[in-house]
Order: structure tokens, then sequence, then C-alpha cells
């Protein structure tokens, strides 16, 4: 994981070195080589059970790829269409058996009052991402959008670690030809700054927030059954912000790693929460994703060529699917058909030249999406309905969060000496408010490091050093924890 001592000080160091050092030596092939060795590696320190698989997925989608790359007609007697909807079906089948089959048993069984055993497949680790990003592969090739590359530079393209695990989903055009430029196979001290810059607010970001408030998200699903108007709230709010600071600390970590190889990965969240109406929010929010809904399933079905009716419908479809995609159970299924509901009545509100004071479109964004991410937390559908329900009953009693935060207990001391550390809800107060002001106020990580790019020598005042002195002095206390990056889980 980014944040643990292995990565940080063995691995990302080791892999580094080596890789520049055979580009140095004139040795292309092998710092490839070496790359997808390292890559491979990486994935298979979770689990080595999962190599084969992801070995046995790349070898299918290089080869159907580069049949439809090479396609003629003159030559070929058949459509290549066929092939690309093989290819498609391949890796939908190898997702939907490791990632649905239990959930599909499950349901039949339900429905059909059977006994049929539920195979109990572990998840292999970041499939769903790399079979999305093989499928736009494979739709690239049929469009003839993709180059002739052989199976090492494939495999340097699916396998590059930094996006490996978790995205950002990325295109085969916008990766292969960095790693084919001869300036990108030289070490350059700018861009180790700026990724190490990227890297540490992502490292923060995880570590110190959104494991903090992870603590408190983990106490209210836990306790559904007893929870409060102010925790039910404590609860949905805290979830919010830790799923945005997991995620997008992780997709800054891993833009920031990728730098130092001197290769850009395209940015995957924007300030997602400034937002003021859901469609707003899915430019800002997970851009990769929304992006290959786009244009491999919403402008496929259609888009917004054939007429409102169509287009809503479209829109819909291409949520519910974006649900389905983050995971196997009716809760990811309505939190989907939320949000394509959402984008439904947005677009239909538009298109009728209605408008809204930005305020109330933010309050009513904002809570939109908190209410709908309690269906992508929850476990089961009962305990989403037990929290909105709490949500709605007004009480002002707060009794369940007691767990310490160790890290939040040494910063309380150190800012806060005179209040008492048995009330450990005011610590949830202050870092709720801690939350909004970053997501209101602050500049995001693209903006900030579009700032640190331009500049030509950076100047330490005290305030800036002791800045960063705090920042590395609370991951410090942070890191080490072993905690899993969320989505990890999808």
């Amino acid at each position: 994981m980014f944040n643990s001592y292995e990565f940080i000080f063995f691995f990302l160091p080791i892999t580094f070195f080596i890789y520049f050092y055979l580009n140095k030596k004139h040795l292309t092939v092998a710092s490839k080589g070496f790359l997808v060795f390292a890559s491979l590696f990486f994935y298979s320190w979770w689990n080595i059970a999962y190599l084969p698989l992801i070995l046995f997925s790349m070898l299918i989608n290089y080869t159907i790829g580069r049949e439809l790359t090479h396609y003629d007609s003159k030559i070929k007697n058949y459509a290549p269409k066929k092939l690309l909807i093989v290819g498609v079906a391949f890796n939908l089948l190898l997702l939907g058996y490791f990632k649905y089959m239990d959930f599909f048993i499950f349901n039949i069984n339900r429905v059909a009052h059977s006994e049929i055993p539920l195979l109990h497949l572990a998840l292999p680790l970041a499939i769903s991402f790399y079979t999305f990003q093989q499928i736009a592969y494979l739709v690239d090739s049929y469009r003839h959008e993709t180059k002739e590359y052989d199976f090492l530079n494939y495999a340097v393209f699916v396998t590059f670690f930094p996006q490996l695990i978790a995205g950002p989903i990325v295109h085969h055009a916008e990766m292969m030809p960095q790693f084919a430029q001869l300036k990108n196979k030289v070490k350059s001290y700018h861009n180790i700054s700026l990724g190490l810059f990227i890297f540490s607010i992502g490292l923060f970001k995880k570590v110190v927030i959104a494991d903090s408030f992870a603590v408190w998200v983990n106490t209210g699903f836990n306790m559904v059954d007893t929870l409060t108007f102010l925790e039910a709230w404590i609860t949905s709010l805290s979830y919010t912000f830790q799923l945005y600071f997991d995620f997008s600390g992780y997709a800054d970590m891993a833009i920031g790693v990728a730098l130092l190889f001197n290769i850009k990965i395209p940015i995957n969240f924007n300030s997602p929460y400034k937002a003021t109406n859901i469609q707003d929010f899915w430019r800002r929010w997970h851009i990769t994703l929304s992006r290959f809904l786009k244009d491999y399933i919403y402008i496929p079905l259609g888009g917004n060529r054939k007429g409102e009716i169509r287009t809503y419908t479209n829109l819909f479809a291409t949520f519910v699917l974006g649900g389905i995609w983050h995971g196997a159970g009716w809760t990811f299924v309505f939190w989907g058909m939320l949000h394509g509901f959402a984008l439904v009545i947005q677009k239909l509100w538009s298109n009728l030249g209605f408008k809204m004071n930005v305020i109330l479109a933010w309050v009513l964004t904002f809570n939109f999406i908190n209410i709908a991410w309690v269906f992508f937390r929850a476990e089961k559908w009962d305990d989403a309905i037990k929290i909105l329900y709490a949500m709605l009953t007004p009480s002002f009693s707060v009794k369940i969060f007691q767990d310490k935060n160790p890290l939040l207990d040494y910063l309380h001391s150190l800012v806060f000496p005179l209040y008492s550390k048995e009330f450990t809800s005011f610590y949830i107060g202050e870092m709720l408010v801690f939350g909004f002001i970053i997501i209101l106020t602050t500049q995001n990580t693209y903006q900030l490091s579009v700032k640190f790019d331009k500049m030509k020598r950076v100047s330490f005042s005290y305030y800036f050093l002791s800045i960063c002195l705090l920042g590395i002095s609370l991951i410090y206390l942070s890191i080490g924890t072993g905690s899993v990056f969320l989505y990890f889980n999808f």
C-alpha cells in the first residue's frame, strides 16, 4: 500500500533507481521489463494467488486487441465487431464471475427458494479497474486508435503500479507515447519535486484526515440500531469526508508516484464537493470513471442524439451500470439509480430554463450526495434505512462516539489543553468543521500542483516550514497503521 513503510522506504526508491539506472545504460527493453516485474511484484504483495488471473487477462486482451488493430477486410473473413464483442464479453464474464456470482446465486435462492451453495469467491485485487482499462483498449483498437505495440509495452500500460490498483483509469493513447519519449527516460528533478509534493498531499489526506474520520464511520455503521439524530448525521458526514479524502488521496499519490517516472496520469478529482448540481459533481468526482461511462456506455447507447426521452433513459441506464460496477449489492444498484434519477431531473430542470440560487443549489447537491453515500457504505439495505430514519428524527444527544483517537487526543492536548478529553464528540465537531473548510475554501491538489509546477524556486519562510513540519509530524504519527484504501473493495 502507498501508505506503508515498505512502499515508501523500500519498494519505491529501489524501483526508481534501478529503472533509471537501466535507462542510463541505454537498456530500454530491460528497463521496461523491470518496471513490469516491479509492478507485478507490487500487485502480488497483497496476495500472489491473484497474479495468474491478471496475466491471463492481459494475454487474452492483447491478442484480441492486436487482431483488431491488424484487421484487413481483404484478408480476414470475419466481422471485427464480432471479435470486439467476444473480447468485451470475456472481460465482463471474468469480472462477473469473481465479483457478482455469489450475488447472483443469493438472489436466485431468494426468488426460487432454492439452496444453491455460494462460491465465496475472493474478489481479485483491482479487477474492476484493469477490466475497464482493457475494455477501453479493445474498443480503441476496434476504432484503429491504437498503434502497434509488443506485449511488453502492453504489459507496461496495464500493470504500471501507480495506477494499477485503484486507477485513475487511463487510456492507451495517453500512456504509451509517454513511455516512448526519450526525455522521459532521464531523471527530471523538477518532476521528482512536483511528484513528491503531490504524493505528500495525498498521503496526508489518507493517513491524517480520512483515517481520522474512519473511526466515527466504523462506529456509526456498526451501531445503526442506537444512533441518535446527531450521531446519524455525524456518521453520514464522516463517511462523505472519509471517502473523498481517502480516494482522492490515493489518486494524488498515484499521480505523484507516476511523475517520479516522468509519466503524467490524468486528474481524477477536482473539488467535487464544491459542485452546485449533480452533473457538475460527476465532472469533478472520479473523472476518469465518468469519462469511461460517457465514452463507452452513454454514447454507444445513443447519448443525447435520439431525442429527450432516450437521452434520459441513457443517462439513467449508464449510472445504474456505474452503481453495479462499484459492488455486488442492491445498495450499490440503488445508489446508481439515485444518481441516474438526479441527473435526469437536473437535465430536465436545465432544459426548461429554470435557475436556482447558488448557495441553495450547493446545499441541495451536497446533501443529496451525502444521503446517497449512506446506501453506498451500508452493508445491508436495513442499515441504510435506519441511518436515514435517525437523520430525520430530531434528537441532540451524543452517546456512542466515545472511542479514543490517539492522534486527535494528542493534537487536542496541544491546541486545546483546557478542554476535557472525555468529551470526544467535541473532536468530531472540530474535524467536521475542518473538513468543510478544506472542501469549500482551499485549493485542491491539482490547483496547488499547477502553482508549484510554475515555480522556478521554492521560497522557505518560517510559516511555510512550520506547516511542512506539522504535516510531516502528523503523517509520521499516523503512517504504518495498515489501513486499507476504500476503493480496494471495488
